[in-house]
């Protein structure tokens, strides 16, 4: 059974409630003094215990999942991804497929099936959310995704006509489901579409947590994963290759929550030929090796100067300042990193440029993050340039 089954999850509650039922039954049987009493006793509460955490911890990465599959849970894909070592190998391209089948392919649910409020009907009046699996051509990572495709996009009237497209992030080690049921990223999107507040957009939604379960924090680890370059170009090209998207960087946006709005900074701060607008959504504004992430620098001489480069608030005293917009959600109470939002913001400079969606109250959360994405939505909409080159022009 999967790690994220219903199956296993009321297999884990029903052992849960035998456990429990069991000590209660046994339990006189220990009321002694010697040491088969204590052990019984010992035994049984510990057993109790195990299967009640099992079946809670269960529940909720059900609900929210952290881990999609055992591999991630164990820790298999630590170093790298599984299909890196595999590519091309006398067995076939592994979990990772045959990319000779193209830069995006087709994939299972990947947790759809069970995210609310999805834009129902045909396309052409509701849209579509669909799911692939995004192989990078370079790095030969590999990630899922849900590809929100506005109604627009399958109406002969833009038969020819590219959109922009926001590369939206999950936190760290949330998976894409937690954009769609807990975000509810498409489901604001197509409401914003529909009612005039923002333009048609391309979503694409994915998790920065490109080799499980080590969180890379979106960058070029040096002889690990380079989710650095995944993101800043091996994503961008495999989406043009498969969709109706924009060729120019004015029409491509990057958005995330948590570890995911760092990454968008990130992203749009060291690749403005990429990304030219970032929303981040109670982001850090530095990377810090911790042990989720393992080292994520290196040796040698160039240690400190490529960890600097990673802390933004130094970029920005340090180098020339880029030509992007960057937009940061966060509260005066309730966010721990509401003093590094304040120092950041007073950082930047011309040519860029900063906003803020700023709560009174908030929290690390996606009740606080639902309160500030349709403002972060309608910001980017406009920040991003609708693409006037059409499918078919020289």
């Amino acid at each position: 059974m999967g790690l994220t089954s219903r199956p296993l999850l009321y297999a884990a509650v029903l052992a849960a409630l035998a456990a429990v039922a069991l000590t209660c039954r046994l339990w006189p049987r220990f009321a002694g003094r010697g040491p088969r009493a204590l052990l019984g006793r010992l035994g049984s509460l510990l057993a109790t215990q195990l299967a009640l955490v099992a079946a809670l911890a269960l529940a909720v990465n059900t609900n929210f999942q952290f881990y999609g599959s055992w591999h991630e849970l164990l820790g298999l894909y630590d170093d790298a991804p599984g299909a890196v070592a595999k590519w091309g190998g006398a067995t076939g391209a592994g979990p990772a497929g045959d990319p000779t089948q193209g830069l995006v392919q087709p994939s299972g649910p990947e947790g759809l099936d069970k995210v609310h409020g999805l834009p129902e009907g045909p396309p052409a009046t509701a849209g579509k959310v669909e799911t692939v699996r995004i192989v990078g051509k370079r790095t030969r990572l590999v990630d899922p995704a849900y590809v929100y495709l506005p109604p627009q996009y399958f109406q002969p009237a833009y038969a020819r006509q590219r959109f922009p497209v926001v590369v939206a992030l999950s936190g760290y080690p949330g998976g894409i489901y937690l954009l769609g049921q807990h975000l509810r990223l498409p489901q604001t999107a197509a409401a914003l579409q529909r009612s005039g507040q923002a333009q048609p957009t391309v979503i694409v939604m994915m998790r920065p947590t490109v080799a499980p379960p080590r969180d890379t924090q979106c960058v070029d680890v040096p002889g690990g994963p380079q989710a650095e370059t995944f993101f800043a170009q091996d994503v961008p090209d495999a989406l043009r290759s498969h969709y109706r998207v924009g060729h120019d960087p004015g029409g491509w946006g990057v958005l995330g929550y948590s570890s995911g709005g760092s990454c968008a900074l990130q992203l749009a701060m060291r690749h403005p030929g990429t990304y030219t607008a970032a929303a981040a959504l109670s982001p850090d504004y530095k990377v810090t090796p911790d042990p989720t992430t393992g080292d994520l620098f290196g040796g040698g001489r160039d240690r400190v100067r490529r960890r600097e480069e990673h802390d933004l608030v130094w970029r920005l005293r340090h180098l020339p300042p880029p030509r992007v917009s960057v937009l940061i959600g966060t509260s005066r109470h309730g966010e721990k990193n509401y003093p590094a939002a304040r120092e950041f913001l007073a950082a930047v400079r011309p040519p860029m440029r900063a906003g803020t969606v700023l709560l009174d109250r908030g929290s690390h959360n996606f009740a606080t993050w639902r309160r500030e994405l349709p403002a972060a939505l309608r910001w980017m909409s406009k920040e991003l340039t609708f693409p006037e080159d059409v499918v078919g022009a020289s």
